[in-house]
């Protein structure tokens, strides 16, 4: 169930077959046939790349709604940093903070100063800790999945530190049990998500067994209510104003801009990961000791679950790290010495997914990938995507596969008609000899 369990679910009644999301996708998971999209569940890294351009919102994430935590007795609203970005300029963290109970949630808690304490971990962990090289962040849900799909042998790379969400959750939920007396299962911690990743990040966190957020609800989903509040309210309470260089994380270099810059990389956008890990697998770029990796081009400010121009919210973020982020959240020393008790830590392994191989029977298999490169070469091998799949080499996967009718090539189609019609000529010319000749 956990491999087979993402993040999006096809609306087959709304799905029109336009194909935009066969076409966007970068691991070539989606196929269109008979009118209509499916997913295949063992390529999907959850990058939503789908959601964002399918015109008739057939791809639908899978996150939750307010009525879903109805049955706890206290909730938080835990929002992504990202959050912050999605309004006007004058709309403070702690404004936004504080409209969130007005909606409906018990508390607030932000995320932005965990991720600076989590800045100095991942430091504290490049210099004392000497392993494989460059260690890779594992805090987009879509880089993680794409290692284990497509580049196993780097899952030692992946930092074994815990994402900035999971230390928010686990101390509102320490406080809030304290404070009020309650269990832990009776406070639910909701993330505001950018993106529809992060469910899969807690309904199964890669290296434990469970998470501490409890579900997710889109930005999209609450914004036009929170919009509406802010017309209404100026005036949401004096809570203080979060700080910290944690609330440049949305954006590319955010992470980095916390760390030793000159020896980490940051890159946006799932075609530059891939170029760069394939660096890194043939042993390149070995003298990098860090590397910031974002799925979306513009890092968490670009997810499909948000509302703002990214380009917009990217200026937001900076002008909010102008305002906010000169003072420090957190003591430096207080995090080293929670790092030293192992408090930012995982220790569980990360297993590989791969893709499902054309057959269990290793020798089968063999035999298939020798037929689908023969199929492949009778291929006219412009990836035309009129079959359904993204290219004429997924096509003969396909075909293999006996998922799809090699007819459903146009060209093949084409060829096998002109066949057929040829033959009929040589028949009724034939035929008609003889009868010329009664």
């Amino acid at each position: 169930m956990r491999n087979d369990f993402r993040s999006i679910r096809i609306d087959t009644e709304k799905c029109e077959g336009r194909m935009a999301c066969m076409r966007v996708c970068p691991t070539q998971a989606i196929r269109v046939r008979d009118g209509h999209a499916s997913l295949l569940t063992d390529r999907c890294i959850d990058c939503g790349e789908c959601v964002r351009v399918c015109t008739n919102h057939a791809i639908v994430p899978m996150t939750n709604s307010l009525s879903d935590f109805s049955k706890f007795k206290y909730t938080i609203a835990l929002p992504s940093p990202v959050f912050y970005s999605q309004f006007g300029k004058d709309v403070s963290p702690s404004i936004l903070l504080n409209c969130l109970k007005q909606i409906g949630f018990n508390d607030s808690y932000d995320v932005a100063c965990a991720s600076e304490s989590v800045s100095i971990a991942i430091q504290e962990y490049l210099d004392t800790n000497k392993g494989p090289r460059p260690l890779i962040s594992p805090f987009c849900p879509s880089i993680v999945r794409l290692i284990q799909v497509r580049y196993p042998n780097l899952l030692d790379h992946l930092i074994p530190i815990e994402s900035p969400m999971e230390i928010a959750a686990r101390e509102a939920k320490h406080l809030k049990m304290k404070e009020l007396g309650l269990k832990e299962k009776e406070i639910g911690v909701i993330y505001i998500t950018p993106c529809p990743a992060k469910t899969i990040a807690i309904k199964y966190p890669p290296r434990k067994k469970h998470s501490f957020i409890d579900g997710t609800i889109a930005i999209s989903e609450i914004y036009p209510t929170l919009l509406q509040l802010l017309s209404q309210n100026e005036n949401n309470g004096n809570r203080p104003d979060v700080r910290g260089l944690g609330l440049g994380w949305p954006i590319v270099g955010g992470q980095v801009s916390c760390l030793k810059a000159e020896d980490c990389i940051s890159i946006g956008g799932l075609d530059d990961v891939i170029r760069i890990f394939e660096e890194v697998e043939i042993g390149k770029l070995k003298d990098i000791q860090y590397l910031e990796c974002h799925s979306c081009p513009t890092a968490c400010v670009g997810g499909s679950l948000t509302v703002e121009n990214p380009y917009l919210a990217r200026g937001k973020v900076l002008g909010t790290i102008k305002l906010y982020g000169s003072v420090p959240c957190q003591e430096r020393e207080k995090i080293r010495d929670l790092y030293q008790k192992n408090f930012f830590s995982l220790i569980g392994k990360i297993a590989p997914s791969p893709i499902k191989p054309l057959d269990s029977d290793v020798s089968k298999a063999i035999n298939k990938m020798r037929q689908k490169q023969e199929f492949y070469e009778q291929l006219p091998k412009i990836d035309c995507g009129a079959c359904g799949a993204p290219s004429c080499l997924d096509f003969a996967e396909d075909v293999i596969k006996d998922s799809v009718n090699a007819d459903e090539c146009v060209f093949i189609a084409m060829k096998k008609f002109e066949t057929l019609t040829g033959n009929l000529h040589d028949i009724i010319l034939k035929h008609s000899l003889k009868v010329q000749t009664t």
